[in-house]
């Protein structure tokens, strides 16, 4: 259901308008060709898919394969509006394209995208016709990958795993706004399409990290840009156009959670969320992912983040009419749950 209905027609106009501004290929999509423009009729809502399965772990404390697999199919299925478990994955990506899954591996074992999901991601996308040499899991780096339970593998022609420093990083800056990188090669020159899979976690700095900051990940020099939580340059850094452009869904692990000690793993500070959160926006996803660890805490008598001094203003940086890349305004935001 709605995280807010419109209540008016003022209410109204302003979503239409939201999603004119964002431009951005947006979560209406069941019918869409894959990498296809959206009408911006199709514009007026982002929507923002939380699946959940109480039962992921069973009466173990790791999740199962298998019920990864059917909560990532309960997630794509809500969000395309499609009941086949492939019929997402066909209108996402062609067969041709090379698909980048871009993970977050930074906090090891503990509080990294897990390997069970990209599993599942990577067995979708085979059934639905890509070629696993047309396949490519990626982050940062080599030895991150490895921490997290990836083994590397960079031969082409296969299902590839690689860090940025297999194929490094361009000779030339991009530039947007106040950031000035070079990007990872993997991203400009390897993948045509990427399917983002950050973590719903806690980040001592910025706030959050999820959808947005994934691509700090893409970038030689994202220790540069942790000042002023962040803002404006997770939103500036989102915007190059590799990025913007590229990327295709985001798919939040939110099986396990963290909503205090981030990125870092700190198991204390964790929670069994059992979850999976889904956007083409990540403005949106990230905005709805914010307030589920701003309710844990309160669950856990902590103060917000605001009042300790991490409130993630670039969210709202990205939604404004500069980056345009999503909204963060809950009237605008469809929340499907299930």
């Amino acid at each position: 259901m709605p995280i807010a209905g419109m209540t008016n027609r003022r209410e109204f106009v302003r979503c239409c308008l939201t999603g004119l501004l964002a431009s951005i290929p947006e979560a209406q999509a069941s019918a869409r060709e894959p990498g296809a423009t959206l009408s911006p009729a199709a514009t007026e809502k982002s929507r923002v898919v939380i699946a959940t399965d109480p039962q992921l772990r069973g009466a173990r404390s790791s999740v199962d394969s298998a019920a990864v697999l059917r909560l990532l199919d309960r997630s794509m299925q809500l969000f395309f509006g499609t009941k086949n478990e492939l019929d997402p994955w066909k209108r996402l990506v062609r067969p041709n394209e090379v698909v980048g899954i871009k993970v977050n591996c930074l906090a090891g074992k503990g509080l990294s995208t897990n390997t069970l999901l990209v599993d599942a991601v990577v067995e979708r996308l085979r059934q639905a016709g890509t070629p696993p040499g047309n396949i490519v899991i990626w982050d940062r780096a080599n030895d991150d990958l490895e921490s997290a339970g990836y083994k590397i593998a960079s031969r082409s022609g296969q299902l590839r795993c690689i860090g940025n420093d297999v194929l490094g990083y361009e000779d030339d800056l991009s530039i947007s706004g106040s950031v000035g990188s070079r990007l990872c090669r993997t991203i400009t020159q390897l993948c045509d399409a990427v399917i983002s899979l950050p973590v719903l976690k806690d980040h001592g700095i910025v706030g959050v990290t999820m959808a947005l900051k994934n691509f700090f990940g893409a970038i030689h020099n994202p220790n540069k840009y942790h000042l002023q939580t962040g803002d404006p340059y997770i939103a500036d850094a989102y915007l190059l156009p590799p990025i913007r452009q590229k990327v295709r869904l985001t798919i939040c692990d939110a099986t396990t959670a963290c909503y205090e000690g981030g990125p870092s793993f700190l198991p204390q500070w964790t929670w069994p969320c059992n979850s999976l959160i889904v956007s083409r926006d990540p403005v949106a996803l990230d905005y709805t992912g914010w307030r589920l660890i701003e309710k844990k805490r309160v669950e856990k008598g902590m103060p917000s983040l605001a009042a300790v001094g991490r409130e993630p203003r670039y969210i709202a940086t990205a939604a404004d009419a500069r980056h345009r890349l999503g909204t963060n305004d809950p009237a605008c935001i469809e929340l499907v749950e299930g």
